[in-house]
């Protein structure tokens, strides 16, 4: 990577006169400098180290001493929008497939063996960076615009969509389904049925694009989390319970949830905690439907309302585990 590159690419200033134009790798961690490499200093302290273990370049937004002479230091303004540039122009010649689609594909993408010609992002610009940069030529990118900036990429395309059902659902629960997909049978995996038509579309999409793949298990997701708990709100085994908390963290998800949970547990008491946000937004008519404006509310109605499952969006389960000065005023708001 040359250096005069860099500068044109991310507008970045340079400080100094040094010998040095050409660097070998583009390093975050001050431990992992080798020689020749271009250091990431999103933290000014770990730089002496890294000019220790050989850097030739030090990129930074913060004020920086300048130490060494001989060495590029490149001023910029912000890291992560002049790596995103770096990495835009440098993905060219990779010629990726890049396809964008919702967070809970992308969240299943992560639980599918697939081979290293497959990569699916998100996270922090460093992580994002540390995937694509060694991909081979022509692999396929999956991304959510929604957790990762599109402007990583020059194009990309839709996630393709499968147009029949490629899924049978043998036996189901709120939050286990049993399945044939392509005349293998999946017993009994931790996946609620509200995320089939997900799965769905991305084997479909694997397909299509000749990607193999394994399905060995899903683990949690990180959306539609089912907590069984008691009437103190103690947290209790799986299906040991009849009061589910329900955890949505997505608030883009909640009405079709509700509708899920609307045809799927018809027989059960559901109730809704939403944010105050969502009062105005709220696109399906329900009953028990509780609008909450800080966190610590949602104890308490939890505790003083009888239900058998209750969907609760914008936070996590964490909740169910308050500090103790929030149970202190929990107790004093009874």
């Amino acid at each position: 990577m040359r250096l005069e590159n860099i500068l044109a690419l991310t507008k970045g200033s340079l400080l100094g006169e040094p010998a040095v134009t050409l660097f070998e790798s583009v390093v975050y961690e001050a431990s992992k400098v080798k020689r020749g490499s271009l250091f990431i200093a999103y933290s000014p302290t770990n730089i002496l180290e890294a000019l220790q273990n050989g850097a030739y370049a030090v990129m930074f937004d913060k004020p920086t001493q300048i130490s060494d002479s001989e060495v590029a230091w490149i001023k910029v303004d912000n890291l992560d929008n002049a790596l995103k540039k770096l990495l835009r122009f440098y993905l060219l010649e990779k010629e990726l497939q890049v396809y964008a689609c919702d967070p809970i594909t992308l969240h299943l993408s992560s639980m599918i063996s697939t081979p290293p010609t497959f990569c699916n992002i998100e996270g922090s610009m460093q992580e994002i960076w540390e995937k694509l940069w060694p991909l081979e030529k022509k692999s396929v990118v999956l991304f959510s615009p929604a957790l990762t900036d599109a402007d990583i990429f020059i194009e990309y395309s839709q996630l393709i969509r499968a147009q029949e059902n490629t899924i049978t659902i043998i036996e189901q629960t709120l939050f286990e389904t049993s399945f044939i997909h392509n005349d293998t049978f999946y017993e009994r995996q931790m996946l609620s049925p509200f995320f089939i038509p997900y799965l769905e579309h991305l084997l479909f999409f694997y397909t299509f694009l000749r990607i193999p793949f394994v399905i060995r298990g899903f683990s949690k997701m990180g959306h539609f989390i089912p907590v069984f708990t008691n009437s103190r709100l103690e947290s209790k085994e799986f299906g040991s319970s009849d009061r589910v908390i329900i955890f949505e963290p997505l608030l883009e998800l909640i009405d079709e949830q509700i509708d899920f949970l609307d045809v799927q547990a018809s027989w059960a008491k559901i109730v809704y905690l939403l944010p105050e946000s969502m009062r105005s937004s709220l696109t399906i008519g329900i009953d028990s439907i509780y609008f909450y404006r800080y966190p610590e509310e949602i104890l308490t109605i939890l505790q003083s309302t009888k239900f058998h499952f209750a969907l609760v969006a914008g936070v996590d389960k964490s909740i169910l585990n308050p500090s103790r000065s929030s149970m202190k005023q929990l107790e004093l708001d009874f």
